[in-house]
C-alpha cells in the first residue's frame, strides 16, 4: 500500500515557494539532512528522475528565457500529478506520515490572503503569520529624555530654590541645588557649579541649571554616571587624579569631621593625596591611571561618597576617606623615610614591618614589577608607590593585592606561578627561620602545603584566578616573603581568629589601621608626657594633625 500526497494549491505564487516541511518526511530532521548531505542528494536525484520532472523544469525555463508570465497554476498541476505516482515509492507503507490538516479553501498561504484567521483550518497559517511588534525606542545618544511628570517635578524643585531667576545662585548657595534637586553628596557642589559656570562668572542662573540638568537629560542618569558626567574634563572619556582634587577639597573644607584640619594645609593636601590614591588603587582595576565610567559603576566609590555625605565622624567611612587609615599611612612613610626627602629607598623598606620582608621580594618591588613608580628618581619609590604597597602588603585578600603580588612572585611573567619561582623566594625564608633558631620548614612541604589550600586547576601551576578562588590566597605570599605573618599564621592566634568571627564585615585592612591608629596614637601620648604636656590624659585629645 502505497503514501499518496495529494497537495491543492491554488495561488500562483506558492509554486516558486514550496515549503518542504510540507513533505512531512519521518524521521528526518534538518541536522539530519546537514549531517548527511548525500541523502539530499539522493532525494533530489529521485525528483529529478521523475518522468515530470524535466518537462516542468524545461518549460518554466523557456517561459523565464522569453519573459512570459509563467502559468504556475498549470505547471505545478503537472508536478502534482506526477508526484501522486512516483512520490510515494519513497517511503514504506507501514511508515506512512499523516498528511497535515488542510481546510476546504485550499493551501495555508492562499487563504492567509483570502481568508480571516478565524475561517483557516490549518494551524500553519498561526506559525507563518509574522507579527507586527513596535520595539520603543531604547538607546539616546544624550541621555534618555525625562518624563513629563518628572520634568514637571523637578521644575517645581528649581522655581522654589531660585527665587530670582534673574540673578541666580552663588557658589556658597549652591549646595541646597545639589542636595534637593540632583540627590547628589554635598561636596559635589563646587564641582557641579563649575561645570555649568563655564565662563567663570560667579553665578548660576535658573535657566542655564536647567539647560545643563534638564534638558541635557541628567535628570534620568544613574547617579555613578552624573558623577562621572560632572567631574571629568570636555572631551575625556575617563577620569584622572586631578580631576578627584575639587571634590577632595570641598569635602575638607566643609565636613565636620574634618574640620580640625583647616589651619594645617600641607596635611590637608595629604590627605587629599592619599584618599585619591586609595580610590584609583581599588577601582582603577586596569591601572593606567584613567578611571573609566563602567569602573566607577564597579567599585564602591559613589556609596562611598553618600556614606561620608550623610556621617559626621569620618573615621566611620572606612572605605577611601577615613582619616584615621590616612593617619596610620603617613606615619608609617614618615617612620621609614629617615631623611625626609619624601623619597624611599631599598634600604628604607627593608625595615617596614619590623624587618617582616626578604630581600628578595624588596628587589622585585624596586624593580617595578608589580608596578611602575610614580616618583621619577631612580631606585626610589615616592608616597604614592607606598601607598600602593601598603595597602598591598596589609591586606592580601583584596584582589589589587592578589594582582600586586602575584606579579612580584611570576618572575618569567607567564601568568603561571611555578615550584621553582616559589622556591626562589622561600630559601631566603628558610635561612631566616634558621638563624632565628627556629625549626625550619622543607620547601617540599610547603609546597604541598600551598597546592593543597589554592587547590588549583593544574596541579603545581598556580594562576591568578586560581588565588582569586581561595580566601586563603594571601597566606601563600606570607609563607614565601613575610615571616612574622608566616609565623602568625602558624602559629592561630586565638584573639585575631575571634575578632575576625565578631566583625566579618571588615577587611584586614581595617583591622590593621586600626590596631595601628591606637598604637600610634598611645606613642603620641607617651612623648606628650615627656615633653611635660598637660593635656596628655584627656580622653578627648584629637589624633596629630
Amino acid at each position: 500500500m502505497s503514501l499518496s500526497i495529494k497537495m491543492d494549491i491554488d495561488a500562483v505564487e506558492d509554486v516558486t515557494c514550496l515549503d518542504p516541511e510540507l513533505l512531512q518526511l519521518p524521521d528526518v530532521s534538518p541536522f539530519a539532512l546537514k549531517a548527511s548531505p548525500q541523502l539530499v542528494e539522493d532525494l533530489f536525484s529521485q525528483w529529478l528522475s521523475l518522468p515530470g520532472t524535466g518537462h516542468l523544469v524545461k518549460s518554466l525555463i523557456d517561459d523565464a528565457k522569453s519573459g512570459t508570465i509563467i502559468n504556475a497554476s498549470t505547471n505545478f498541476s503537472t508536478l502534482n500529478a506526477v508526484g501522486s505516482h512516483s512520490l510515494p515509492s519513497m517511503f514504506p507503507s507501514s511508515n506512512a506520515p499523516p498528511l497535515s490538516p488542510r481546510s476546504s479553501s485550499g493551501s495555508p498561504r492562499t487563504s492567509r490572503q483570502k481568508s480571516s484567521p478565524s475561517a483557516l483550518g490549518s494551524p500553519l497559517k498561526l506559525v507563518s503569520e509574522p507579527m507586527q511588534e513596535i520595539i520603543p525606542q531604547f538607546y539616546f545618544q544624550n541621555g534618555c529624555p525625562p518624563t513629563k511628570e518628572l520634568k514637571e517635578q523637578c521644575l517645581s524643585q528649581i522655581n522654589h530654590l531660585f527665587n530670582n531667576p534673574l540673578n541666580g545662585l552663588q557658589i556658597d548657595e549652591f549646595k541646597a541645588v545639589t542636595k534637593e534637586v540632583c540627590k547628589l553628596p554635598s561636596f559635589l557642589s563646587s564641582a557641579l557649579f563649575r561645570k555649568i559656570d563655564v565662563d567663570w562668572t560667579g553665578i548660576v542662573t535658573r535657566d542655564a541649571f536647567i539647560k545643563y540638568w534638564v534638558d541635557g537629560n541628567m535628570l534620568t542618569m544613574d547617579i555613578a554616571t552624573q558623577i562621572f558626567e560632572i567631574l571629568k574634563r570636555p572631551g575625556c572619556k575617563y577620569l584622572t587624579q586631578v580631576d578627584f582634587k575639587p571634590v577632595l577639597r570641598e569635602l575638607l573644607a566643609t565636613h565636620p569631621g574634618l574640620e580640625f584640619l583647616r589651619n594645617t594645609p600641607e596635611f590637608q593636601d595629604r590627605y587629599a593625596e592619599t584618599v585619591i590614591y586609595r580610590i584609583f588603587y581599588h577601582i582603577n582595576r586596569s591601572g593606567n591611571g584613567r578611571l573609566t565610567l563602567r569602573e566607577l559603576k564597579r567599585g564602591s566609590l559613589v556609596a562611598a561618597m553618600q556614606h561620608a555625605d550623610e556621617e559626621e565622624d569620618i573615621n566611620k567611612v572606612l572605605r577611601y576617606f577615613s582619616y584615621e587609615h590616612f593617619y596610620v599611612i603617613y606615619c608609617k612613610f614618615w617612620e621609614l623615610d629617615t631623611d625626609h626627602d619624601f623619597f624611599i629607598d631599598r634600604e628604607n623598606l627593608i625595615r617596614y614591618g619590623n624587618h617582616a620582608l626578604t630581600y628578595r621580594i624588596v628587589d622585585r618591588i624596586f624593580s617595578q614589577a608589580p608596578r611602575k613608580f610614580s616618583s621619577e628618581v631612580e631606585g626610589k619609590m615616592g608616597y604614592e608607590d607606598f601607598v600602593y604597597f601598603m595597602l598591598s602588603e596589609e591586606d592580601k585578600s583584596s584582589q589589587p593585592s592578589l594582582e600586586y603580588w602575584f606579579k612580584c612572585i611570576d618572575l618569567d611573567g607567564n601568568g603561571v606561578l611555578t615550584p621553582n619561582e616559589m622556591q626562589f623566594f622561600y630559601e631566603e625564608q628558610l635561612h631566616r627561620m634558621e638563624c632565628m633558631a627556629q625549626e625550619p620548614v622543607l620547601f617540599e612541604d610547603i609546597l604541598c602545603q600551598i597546592i593543597d589550600m589554592i587547590a588549583p586547576e593544574k596541579e603545581y601551576c598556580i594562576t591568578l584566578q586560581d588565588l582569586k578562588r581561595c580566601k586563603l590566597s594571601g597566606n601563600v605570599f606570607n609563607i614565601l616573603f613575610n615571616l612574622n605573618k608566616f609565623v602568625a599564621f602558624e602559629s592561630r592566634d586565638p584573639f585575631l581568629i575571634r575578632q575576625e568571627r565578631e566583625e566579618p564585615t571588615l577587611t584586614e585592612w581595617d583591622r590593621f589601621a586600626h590596631r595601628e591608629y591606637i598604637r600610634l596614637s598611645m606613642e603620641e601620648d607617651v612623648e606628650d608626657a615627656s615633653n611635660g604636656s598637660a593635656e596628655v590624659w584627656d580622653e578627648s585629645l584629637e589624633a596629630p594633625f
